[in-house]
């Protein structure tokens, strides 16, 4: 299993743990991941950090497929990897239909054959094979609508990419992680229970067998994030993760329209979800936190002394992941971590 390091997206001033992702490219990790949502850009910071590391890879995740034409992310992309010597990780998500819509102003419709397409498009970009021609139901290039001027020009990319540059996609419904299967090199999930993982088994099968060829885990990277808190206090370990659960199952997203919330029901704890959602919606974010079942947490979390941990990545071992990125600010757990993984 290999280890990355997973930065998120910043508040209202962006700053960057030099010291931790240096020391994790010193250790032998292999990503380190950067995200965006309506603030900080997933991709600048990668850049500076790239700048500032040796061997370990630049990954997004993720970039918002609503927030960039895919061809504006194909040129993104070849660019940072050939600046960085081959080391970009293209990891992509649609965000939820509030961002979408209400921060990049676009539509938030026909999700899988929007990320089909898109997907589609960008494979056809790194391999340069053609000049580039789309018509699909969600995207026409050239573009052809009513209001063209007809003088749209199949281009080829005149920079040259890798053909295999790895894509990954973030997804959480069943339907998602199936298509993840199918036609990305890897997945991207958020609050994973190595647990449960009977929940993703079919959809990603599924996937690998529409894709055919013979695709399977070899051929997939399973990279899901992890908080990881360090400390002799378990429950204060365990509260230092809640706002995190709470902010996703009760905020990101609205009321029968929240993916967090769903997977959290789908995980079993629904009427927590319900509780949590309730609080948070009505501003008592710290009662919503407070919510979040201890369980819940040491599912998706690694939390403890050193040999708590230890003992509790048993069952992230017994699943398939590929790729460990841990959530953590604290260089100890990174160390920890690298000394049971490396």
């Amino acid at each position: 299993m290999r280890l990355g390091l997973m930065l998120g997206y910043s508040g209202a001033r962006i700053t960057l743990p030099l010291d931790l992702i240096q020391e994790a490219d010193r250790l032998g990790y292999y990503a380190v991941w950067t995200s965006e949502s309506y603030g900080s850009d997933a991709v600048t910071p990668l850049a500076w950090i790239g700048a500032l590391t040796q061997r370990i890879h630049l990954g997004t995740a993720v970039m918002q497929m609503p927030a960039r034409t895919p061809a504006n992310t194909a040129m993104t992309a070849i660019t940072l990897d050939q600046l960085s010597g081959g080391r970009f990780l293209l990891g992509l998500g649609l965000s939820g239909p509030q961002v979408v819509e209400g921060w990049h102003g676009q539509p938030y419709s026909k999700p899988l054959t929007r990320t089909r397409e898109y997907v589609a498009i960008l494979r056809s970009i790194f391999r340069r094979e053609a000049p580039l021609i789309h018509h699909g139901e969600v995207y026409r290039i050239p573009y052809d609508g009513e209001d063209a001027t007809g003088l749209g020009k199949p281009l080829k990319s005149i920079i040259h990419g890798r053909a295999d540059l790895p894509i990954y996609l973030a997804a959480i419904g069943p339907k998602n992680v199936q298509l993840a299967a199918e036609i990305a090199d890897g997945w991207l999930p958020i609050f994973f229970s190595p647990y449960r993982y009977e929940e993703y088994r079919e959809a990603i099968e599924v996937g690998f067998a529409a894709a055919g060829n013979g695709k399977g885990y070899a051929q997939f990277d399973i990279a899901p994030s992890v908080p990881v808190v360090l400390g002799n206090d378990l429950e204060a370990c365990f509260l230092s993760v809640k706002p995190f659960l709470a902010l996703y199952i009760g905020g990101m997203g609205a009321r029968g329209k929240n993916f967090y919330y769903d997977l959290a029901c789908r995980y079993g704890y629904e009427a927590a979800a319900q509780h949590i959602q309730a609080l948070y919606l009505e501003g008592k974010k710290m009662e919503a936190a407070m919510s979040v079942p201890d369980a819940l947490v040491d599912e998706v979390a690694l939390c403890g002394t050193p040999d708590r941990i230890a003992d509790r990545l048993a069952a992230w071992r017994a699943v398939p992941i590929t790729t460990l990125n841990l959530q953590t600010d604290d260089i100890r757990a990174l160390r920890l971590l690298a000394e049971q993984l490396l």
